[in-house]
Protein backbone atom coordinates (compact mmCIF):
# COMPACT_ATOMS: atom_id res chain seq x y z
CA UNK A 1 0.00 0.00 0.00
CA UNK A 2 1.25 3.24 -0.80
CA UNK A 3 2.09 5.81 2.06
CA UNK A 4 0.11 9.15 2.13
CA UNK A 5 2.10 12.04 3.93
CA UNK A 6 1.02 15.31 4.64
CA UNK A 7 3.28 18.23 5.47
CA UNK A 8 1.68 21.06 7.04
CA UNK A 9 2.95 24.48 7.88
CA UNK A 10 1.30 27.56 9.40
CA UNK A 11 2.25 30.48 6.90
CA UNK A 12 4.69 33.59 9.11
CA UNK A 13 2.95 32.12 11.88
CA UNK A 14 4.00 35.00 14.55
CA UNK A 15 3.16 37.36 12.16
CA UNK A 16 -0.97 35.65 11.43
CA UNK A 17 -1.08 35.23 15.48
CA UNK A 18 -0.42 39.46 15.70
CA UNK A 19 -2.87 39.98 12.93
CA UNK A 20 -5.46 38.04 14.67
CA UNK A 21 -5.26 40.22 17.56
CA UNK A 22 -4.30 43.60 15.59
CA UNK A 23 -6.01 44.04 12.42
CA UNK A 24 -3.87 46.94 11.85
CA UNK A 25 -1.24 45.15 10.65
CA UNK A 26 -3.06 43.42 7.80
CA UNK A 27 -0.94 43.92 4.50
CA UNK A 28 1.92 45.92 6.30
CA UNK A 29 5.21 44.51 6.09
CA UNK A 30 5.30 43.49 9.94
CA UNK A 31 8.88 41.80 11.61
CA UNK A 32 9.17 40.08 14.53
CA UNK A 33 11.46 40.21 17.37
CA UNK A 34 14.03 41.97 19.59
CA UNK A 35 14.13 45.50 18.59
CA UNK A 36 17.57 46.34 19.67
CA UNK A 37 19.60 46.53 16.97
CA UNK A 38 21.06 43.25 18.50
CA UNK A 39 17.64 41.72 18.13
CA UNK A 40 17.04 39.41 14.92
CA UNK A 41 14.32 38.59 12.77
CA UNK A 42 12.09 35.82 14.18
CA UNK A 43 9.37 36.39 11.48
CA UNK A 44 8.28 38.44 8.68
CA UNK A 45 5.25 39.14 6.86
CA UNK A 46 5.33 38.31 3.03
CA UNK A 47 5.30 41.95 2.53
CA UNK A 48 8.80 42.49 4.45
CA UNK A 49 9.90 39.83 2.57
CA UNK A 50 9.46 41.09 -0.75
CA UNK A 51 12.63 43.72 0.55
CA UNK A 52 15.39 41.07 1.16
CA UNK A 53 14.01 40.26 4.40
CA UNK A 54 14.38 36.74 5.80
CA UNK A 55 14.34 34.96 9.41
CA UNK A 56 17.34 35.55 11.87
CA UNK A 57 18.57 38.30 10.04
CA UNK A 58 19.68 41.17 12.28
CA UNK A 59 16.75 43.46 13.21
CA UNK A 60 18.88 46.58 12.10
CA UNK A 61 19.80 45.55 8.47
CA UNK A 62 16.30 44.67 8.26
CA UNK A 63 14.97 48.06 9.02
CA UNK A 64 17.66 49.51 7.05
CA UNK A 65 16.03 47.79 4.07
CA UNK A 66 12.15 48.31 4.99
CA UNK A 67 11.69 51.83 7.03
CA UNK A 68 8.71 51.29 7.32
CA UNK A 69 8.20 47.99 8.56
CA UNK A 70 6.06 47.62 12.07
CA UNK A 71 8.17 45.75 14.46
CA UNK A 72 6.72 43.59 17.03
CA UNK A 73 8.72 42.33 19.97
CA UNK A 74 6.01 39.07 20.31
CA UNK A 75 4.04 37.20 22.79
CA UNK A 76 4.48 33.46 23.52
CA UNK A 77 1.82 33.07 25.35
CA UNK A 78 -0.44 33.68 22.33
CA UNK A 79 1.85 31.99 20.13
CA UNK A 80 1.54 28.92 22.24
CA UNK A 81 -2.07 29.57 22.92
CA UNK A 82 -2.64 29.14 18.54
CA UNK A 83 -0.44 25.82 18.57
CA UNK A 84 -2.87 23.77 20.92
CA UNK A 85 -5.43 25.10 18.77
CA UNK A 86 -4.10 23.69 15.53
CA UNK A 87 -2.42 20.53 17.52
CA UNK A 88 -6.03 19.84 19.19
CA UNK A 89 -7.58 20.02 15.87
CA UNK A 90 -5.25 17.47 14.08
CA UNK A 91 -5.44 15.06 17.08
CA UNK A 92 -8.64 14.54 16.54
CA UNK A 93 -8.78 14.22 13.00
CA UNK A 94 -5.90 12.08 12.02
CA UNK A 95 -4.33 8.89 13.98
CA UNK A 96 -0.94 9.74 13.45
CA UNK A 97 0.75 13.03 13.90
CA UNK A 98 4.40 14.59 13.92
CA UNK A 99 4.66 17.55 15.43
CA UNK A 100 8.62 19.10 14.31
CA UNK A 101 7.72 22.48 15.69
CA UNK A 102 5.09 25.44 17.03
CA UNK A 103 4.06 25.77 13.25
CA UNK A 104 4.80 22.98 11.20
CA UNK A 105 3.07 19.19 10.96
CA UNK A 106 3.38 15.83 9.78
CA UNK A 107 0.77 13.59 9.10
CA UNK A 108 0.26 9.97 8.20
CA UNK A 109 -2.50 9.60 6.19
CA UNK A 110 -1.97 6.36 4.57
CA UNK A 111 -5.18 4.15 4.68
CA UNK A 112 -7.74 6.57 5.00
CA UNK A 113 -8.04 7.07 1.30
CA UNK A 114 -10.46 3.52 2.15
CA UNK A 115 -12.95 5.93 3.51
CA UNK A 116 -12.75 9.31 2.56
CA UNK A 117 -9.64 9.66 0.30
CA UNK A 118 -6.71 11.35 1.51
CA UNK A 119 -6.51 14.61 -0.92
CA UNK A 120 -10.34 15.02 0.42
CA UNK A 121 -9.53 14.49 4.26
CA UNK A 122 -6.70 16.81 3.88
CA UNK A 123 -8.28 19.60 2.09
CA UNK A 124 -10.92 19.45 4.67
CA UNK A 125 -8.87 19.25 7.33
CA UNK A 126 -7.34 22.54 6.17
CA UNK A 127 -10.45 24.35 6.36
CA UNK A 128 -11.41 23.27 9.53
CA UNK A 129 -7.63 24.74 10.81
CA UNK A 130 -8.23 27.93 8.60
CA UNK A 131 -11.96 28.34 10.03
CA UNK A 132 -11.47 27.36 13.57
CA UNK A 133 -8.43 28.99 14.24
CA UNK A 134 -8.23 32.41 11.62
CA UNK A 135 -4.92 31.18 10.81
CA UNK A 136 -3.71 30.80 7.17
CA UNK A 137 -2.00 27.18 5.94
CA UNK A 138 -0.48 25.25 3.88
CA UNK A 139 0.20 22.19 3.03
CA UNK A 140 1.26 19.03 0.98
CA UNK A 141 0.61 15.79 -0.09
CA UNK A 142 2.80 12.86 -1.29
CA UNK A 143 3.90 9.71 -0.19
CA UNK A 144 6.73 10.43 1.89
CA UNK A 145 7.76 13.60 4.25
CA UNK A 146 10.65 14.92 1.86
CA UNK A 147 8.15 15.25 -1.36
CA UNK A 148 5.52 16.52 0.92
CA UNK A 149 7.51 19.15 3.19
CA UNK A 150 9.11 20.83 -0.45
CA UNK A 151 5.13 20.82 -2.07
CA UNK A 152 3.88 23.20 1.19
CA UNK A 153 7.02 25.05 0.21
CA UNK A 154 5.42 25.33 -3.22
CA UNK A 155 1.82 25.67 -2.23
CA UNK A 156 2.45 28.99 -0.06
CA UNK A 157 0.50 30.96 0.87
CA UNK A 158 -2.07 29.66 2.35
CA UNK A 159 -2.68 26.97 -0.17
CA UNK A 160 -2.21 23.16 -1.35
CA UNK A 161 -0.41 20.77 -3.66
CA UNK A 162 -1.27 17.25 -3.86
CA UNK A 163 1.56 15.29 -5.38
CA UNK A 164 0.41 11.78 -7.68
CA UNK A 165 1.54 8.55 -7.07
CA UNK A 166 4.92 8.56 -9.89
CA UNK A 167 5.31 12.10 -10.43
CA UNK A 168 7.50 13.27 -7.46
CA UNK A 169 10.72 12.83 -10.04
CA UNK A 170 9.10 15.33 -12.48
CA UNK A 171 7.65 17.91 -9.76
CA UNK A 172 11.17 17.87 -8.03
CA UNK A 173 12.83 18.23 -10.99
CA UNK A 174 12.98 21.57 -11.89
CA UNK A 175 13.63 23.08 -8.93
CA UNK A 176 16.41 23.94 -6.78
CA UNK A 177 18.52 22.16 -5.26
CA UNK A 178 18.40 24.67 -2.02
CA UNK A 179 14.44 23.22 -1.71
CA UNK A 180 15.74 20.05 -0.27
CA UNK A 181 15.82 18.98 2.99
CA UNK A 182 19.82 18.68 4.28
CA UNK A 183 21.12 21.21 1.81
CA UNK A 184 22.11 24.40 3.34
CA UNK A 185 24.43 27.05 1.94
CA UNK A 186 27.15 25.58 2.61
CA UNK A 187 26.02 22.23 1.16
CA UNK A 188 24.40 24.11 -1.79
CA UNK A 189 27.69 26.44 -2.69
CA UNK A 190 29.70 23.09 -2.91
CA UNK A 191 26.72 21.64 -5.22
CA UNK A 192 26.83 24.72 -7.58
CA UNK A 193 30.60 24.39 -7.89
CA UNK A 194 30.13 20.38 -9.14
CA UNK A 195 27.71 22.42 -12.09
CA UNK A 196 24.11 21.52 -9.74
CA UNK A 197 21.73 24.17 -9.25
CA UNK A 198 18.60 22.32 -10.47
CA UNK A 199 16.96 18.64 -8.75
CA UNK A 200 17.20 17.81 -12.41
CA UNK A 201 21.12 17.95 -12.54
CA UNK A 202 20.82 15.49 -9.48
CA UNK A 203 19.00 13.46 -9.81
CA UNK A 204 21.39 12.64 -13.05
CA UNK A 205 24.33 12.49 -11.42
CA UNK A 206 25.70 8.94 -10.16
CA UNK A 207 24.73 8.25 -6.44
CA UNK A 208 28.65 7.30 -6.38
CA UNK A 209 29.79 11.23 -7.04
CA UNK A 210 27.60 12.06 -4.19
CA UNK A 211 28.75 9.53 -1.72
CA UNK A 212 32.70 10.47 -2.67
CA UNK A 213 32.38 14.06 -2.59
CA UNK A 214 29.56 14.67 0.47
CA UNK A 215 30.18 10.85 2.70
CA UNK A 216 26.97 9.16 3.82
CA UNK A 217 24.92 12.66 3.49
CA UNK A 218 25.09 12.90 -0.45
CA UNK A 219 23.44 9.23 -0.38
CA UNK A 220 20.68 10.95 1.86
CA UNK A 221 20.52 14.04 -0.52
CA UNK A 222 20.50 11.96 -3.62
CA UNK A 223 17.91 9.70 -2.76
CA UNK A 224 15.80 12.97 -1.39
CA UNK A 225 16.24 14.26 -5.18
CA UNK A 226 15.01 11.18 -6.69
CA UNK A 227 11.97 11.43 -4.31
CA UNK A 228 13.15 8.55 -2.02
CA UNK A 229 12.31 9.01 2.03
CA UNK A 230 10.92 6.20 3.80
CA UNK A 231 11.41 7.49 7.11
CA UNK A 232 8.73 6.89 9.69
CA UNK A 233 6.14 9.58 11.16
CA UNK A 234 7.62 10.01 14.85
CA UNK A 235 4.64 10.16 16.76
CA UNK A 236 4.60 13.80 18.80
CA UNK A 237 5.45 13.74 22.08
CA UNK A 238 5.63 16.64 25.01
CA UNK A 239 8.84 18.68 25.42
CA UNK A 240 10.30 17.95 28.07
CA UNK A 241 12.77 20.88 28.83
CA UNK A 242 11.50 25.21 28.99
CA UNK A 243 14.09 27.81 29.18
CA UNK A 244 14.12 31.38 28.70
CA UNK A 245 17.35 33.75 28.13
CA UNK A 246 17.88 37.69 27.43
CA UNK A 247 21.06 39.23 25.68
CA UNK A 248 21.41 42.43 26.56
CA UNK A 249 21.67 45.50 24.46
CA UNK A 250 24.80 46.53 25.99
CA UNK A 251 27.39 44.05 28.08
CA UNK A 252 26.34 44.67 31.54
CA UNK A 253 28.19 44.03 35.13
CA UNK A 254 25.18 45.74 37.12
CA UNK A 255 24.58 42.99 39.97
CA UNK A 256 21.03 44.59 40.77
CA UNK A 257 19.79 44.31 37.14
CA UNK A 258 21.22 40.89 36.85
CA UNK A 259 19.46 39.35 39.79
CA UNK A 260 16.44 40.89 38.38
CA UNK A 261 16.41 39.69 35.53
CA UNK A 262 17.05 36.26 36.55
CA UNK A 263 14.33 36.37 39.11
CA UNK A 264 11.81 37.91 36.48
CA UNK A 265 12.62 35.02 33.92
CA UNK A 266 12.48 32.36 36.88
CA UNK A 267 9.27 33.39 38.08
CA UNK A 268 7.74 33.41 34.00
CA UNK A 269 9.07 30.15 33.79
CA UNK A 270 7.43 28.88 36.43
CA UNK A 271 4.02 30.06 35.53
CA UNK A 272 4.30 28.31 32.50
CA UNK A 273 5.21 25.01 34.50
CA UNK A 274 2.21 25.58 36.23
CA UNK A 275 0.07 26.79 33.45
CA UNK A 276 1.32 23.84 31.52
CA UNK A 277 0.45 21.90 34.40
CA UNK A 278 4.15 20.51 34.72
CA UNK A 279 6.91 20.25 36.99
CA UNK A 280 10.55 20.02 37.11
CA UNK A 281 12.80 18.29 38.55
CA UNK A 282 16.05 20.04 37.58
CA UNK A 283 17.46 23.52 37.01
CA UNK A 284 19.98 24.77 35.01
CA UNK A 285 20.92 28.46 34.74
CA UNK A 286 23.48 29.78 32.04
CA UNK A 287 26.28 32.60 32.31
CA UNK A 288 27.69 33.76 28.69
CA UNK A 289 30.61 36.80 28.96
CA UNK A 290 31.67 39.64 26.49
CA UNK A 291 34.05 37.53 25.86
CA UNK A 292 31.72 34.56 24.72
CA UNK A 293 32.86 32.44 27.50
CA UNK A 294 30.23 30.36 28.60
CA UNK A 295 29.47 28.60 31.33
CA UNK A 296 26.09 26.26 32.48
CA UNK A 297 25.77 25.16 36.18
CA UNK A 298 22.41 23.19 37.43
CA UNK A 299 21.22 21.25 40.38
CA UNK A 300 18.31 18.16 41.17
CA UNK A 301 15.49 19.28 42.78
CA UNK A 302 12.43 17.35 44.35
CA UNK A 303 9.66 17.81 41.67
CA UNK A 304 8.23 21.32 41.88
CA UNK A 305 6.51 24.36 40.14
CA UNK A 306 6.22 26.64 43.30
CA UNK A 307 8.05 30.28 43.27
CA UNK A 308 9.17 30.12 46.88
CA UNK A 309 10.81 26.53 46.09
CA UNK A 310 12.30 27.37 42.85
CA UNK A 311 13.13 31.52 41.98
CA UNK A 312 15.96 30.64 45.15
CA UNK A 313 17.47 27.95 43.85
CA UNK A 314 17.53 29.81 40.50
CA UNK A 315 19.92 32.58 42.17
CA UNK A 316 22.02 30.30 44.31
CA UNK A 317 23.03 28.68 41.77
CA UNK A 318 23.47 31.90 39.59
CA UNK A 319 25.72 33.46 42.25
CA UNK A 320 27.47 30.45 42.43
CA UNK A 321 27.94 30.67 38.66
CA UNK A 322 28.71 34.57 38.18
CA UNK A 323 32.57 35.28 39.89
CA UNK A 324 34.82 36.47 36.79
CA UNK A 325 32.90 39.75 37.46
CA UNK A 326 33.14 40.94 33.72
CA UNK A 327 30.68 42.28 31.50
CA UNK A 328 28.05 39.52 31.06
CA UNK A 329 26.42 39.69 27.43
CA UNK A 330 23.83 36.69 28.42
CA UNK A 331 21.61 34.70 30.90
CA UNK A 332 19.60 32.29 30.57
CA UNK A 333 17.20 29.52 32.74
CA UNK A 334 16.55 26.32 31.88
CA UNK A 335 14.18 23.91 33.57
CA UNK A 336 14.49 20.08 32.63
CA UNK A 337 13.25 16.83 33.55
CA UNK A 338 9.50 17.70 33.32
CA UNK A 339 6.64 15.53 34.08
CA UNK A 340 2.51 16.10 34.46
CA UNK A 341 1.23 16.49 37.76
CA UNK A 342 0.51 19.71 40.06
CA UNK A 343 2.55 21.26 42.73
CA UNK A 344 1.83 18.92 45.99
CA UNK A 345 2.08 21.17 49.48
CA UNK A 346 3.69 19.47 52.03
CA UNK A 347 2.86 19.71 55.85
CA UNK A 348 5.81 22.21 56.22
CA UNK A 349 3.90 24.47 53.66
CA UNK A 350 1.73 27.40 54.24
CA UNK A 351 -1.81 26.30 51.99
CA UNK A 352 -1.64 30.31 51.87
CA UNK A 353 0.85 29.68 49.35
CA UNK A 354 -1.00 27.92 47.03
CA UNK A 355 -3.80 30.00 47.10
CA UNK A 356 -1.71 32.90 46.11
CA UNK A 357 -0.17 31.33 43.10
CA UNK A 358 -3.44 30.24 42.05
CA UNK A 359 -4.64 34.18 42.46
CA UNK A 360 -1.44 34.92 40.61
CA UNK A 361 -2.35 32.96 37.55
CA UNK A 362 -5.39 34.03 37.06
CA UNK A 363 -4.47 37.46 36.81
CA UNK A 364 -1.64 36.57 34.27
CA UNK A 365 -4.11 34.39 32.46
CA UNK A 366 -6.36 37.19 31.90
CA UNK A 367 -4.59 40.41 31.74
CA UNK A 368 -1.23 38.42 30.07
CA UNK A 369 2.51 37.23 31.73
CA UNK A 370 3.69 40.26 33.14
CA UNK A 371 0.41 41.93 34.55
CA UNK A 372 1.55 40.71 37.87
CA UNK A 373 5.64 40.32 39.30
CA UNK A 374 8.13 40.50 41.43
CA UNK A 375 9.35 43.86 41.88
CA UNK A 376 13.00 43.14 41.75
CA UNK A 377 12.43 41.75 38.36
CA UNK A 378 10.21 44.74 36.84
CA UNK A 379 13.56 45.86 34.85
CA UNK A 380 13.34 43.11 32.80
CA UNK A 381 11.49 44.70 29.85
CA UNK A 382 11.10 41.54 27.67
CA UNK A 383 11.50 37.95 28.90
CA UNK A 384 11.58 35.02 26.23
CA UNK A 385 10.97 31.51 25.79
CA UNK A 386 13.44 30.50 23.42
CA UNK A 387 15.53 27.04 23.92
CA UNK A 388 18.87 27.35 22.90
CA UNK A 389 19.90 24.31 25.25
CA UNK A 390 18.55 21.33 23.31
CA UNK A 391 18.09 23.59 19.71
CA UNK A 392 14.15 23.63 19.41
CA UNK A 393 13.19 25.05 16.58
CA UNK A 394 10.78 27.67 16.94
CA UNK A 395 11.97 30.52 19.16
CA UNK A 396 8.78 31.73 21.15
CA UNK A 397 9.38 35.28 21.37
CA UNK A 398 9.09 37.76 24.36
CA UNK A 399 5.93 38.39 26.62
CA UNK A 400 5.79 41.93 25.73
CA UNK A 401 4.20 43.47 22.67
CA UNK A 402 5.35 47.04 21.43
Amino acid sequence: MDRSIMHMDLDTFFVSCERLIDSRLNNRPVLIGGTSDRGVVASCSYEARKFGIHSAMPMRMAKQLCPEAIVVRGNSGIYTKYSNIVTDIIKEEVPAYEKTSIDEFYLDLTGMDRFFGCKKLASELRSKIIRESGLPISFGLSLNKTVSKIATGEAKPNNELNIDSGTEKAFLAPLSVKKIPMVGDKTYRALCNLGVKQISNLQEMPIEVMEKVFGKSGVMIWKKAQGIDNSPIVQYHERKSISTERTFDKDTIDVDKLEGIMTAMAENLVFQLRRGNKLTSCITVKIRYSDFQTYTLQKKIPYSAADHTIIPMVLELYRKLYNRRVLVRLIGVRFSHLVEGAHQISLFEDTNMLSLYQAMDHIRKQYGDRAIMRASGMNAKSISRWNPFNGEPPPLLANRRR
